[in-house]
């Protein structure tokens, strides 16, 4: 398997497009709006994998990262 990461002082290609959603959560999260959200970007970018970044300042809050299938696309969520 190839290492797609690029070595060190290489730029990135600017062909490549990753859609990361970012999130501050004071109160109640409402990950399916945010699940959506990046859904459609997905489809604007046509693409089929998404990362959502959640900064939870909640205390009683599930921090780690899920994998979630949206219909034909891939998201992976983490909480932190």
């Amino acid at each position: 398997m190839k290492n797609s990461m690029p070595k060190p002082g290489r730029r990135l290609n600017p062909r490549i497009k990753e859609i990361i959603e970012l999130k501050i959560c004071l109160g109640e999260c409402y990950n399916a709006e945010g699940e959506q959200q990046i859904s459609e970007y997905l489809d604007y970018f046509g693409l089929t994998t998404g990362y959502m970044l959640s900064f939870n300042f909640n205390k009683n809050k599930e921090p780690g990262v899920k994998r979630e299938q949206i219909g034909n696309k891939v998201l992976f969520e983490e909480m932190l």
